[in-house]
């Protein structure tokens, strides 16, 4: 009897040259015997691990958290994020990996500025109807620059990508944004 074991490391290059380990499962044939599920195992790591050392990484000066804290800090404006010390209270697992990882790894990275970056995320939220995160977020983009209008076009683009009842829901949390933006006094940095 063969027992199936599906492992085999891939190596692909995205668009930004960095690299990418994927361990994709590979139908192959071995014995029952341990040693070989254990010799498997062994290869992908050994194919994978120089490869993964060649990596882009980000410095070492700084900590994923520490890049994350300045993001946060350079979008609220220091004023911080309510939302993220809510869940800091019952879910810190959750509020560190957003800190560390969506912040400190992906917002940090210096391939958009964070008006487009605000902008995408915008519009990616408008699709998906996530309505608070695209409150959070336009009032960022409103306080890096984006102007009311840009912000309307992208709830017109939503009706192309996601329909007019998303659309139409954006429109109404934008609506709410725009509005606690009027209502609130200006603060200046």
């Amino acid at each position: 009897m063969s027992n199936v074991e599906n492992k085999v490391a891939l190596v692909t290059r995205a668009n930004n040259g960095s690299e990418f380990i994927n361990c994709q499962r590979v139908q192959a044939v071995y014995w029952r015997k341990p040693i070989n599920k254990a010799i498997a195992f062994l290869s992908c790591i050994a194919i994978a691990s120089p490869l993964a050392a060649t990596a882009q990484t980000p410095p070492e000066s700084q900590s994923r958290r520490e890049r994350g804290n300045q993001v946060i800090n350079k979008l609220s404006g220091g004023a911080g994020q309510p939302v993220l010390e809510g869940l800091r209270q019952d879910f810190p697992f959750l509020a560190d990996a957003i800190v560390d990882y969506s912040l400190g790894e992906v917002w940090s990275r210096s391939e958009l500025d964070d008006r487009t970056r605000q902008l995408a995320t915008v519009a990616a939220f408008a699709a998906q109807g996530n309505l608070p995160q695209l409150k959070i977020h336009a009032g960022y983009a409103l306080r890096l620059g984006v102007t009311q209008n840009e912000l309307k076009e992208i709830v017109y683009l939503t009706t192309v990508t996601a329909g007019f009842p998303r659309a139409i829901d954006a429109a109404q949390a934008l609506r709410e944004v725009f509005a606690a933006q009027s209502s609130s006094p200006r603060t200046t940095k």
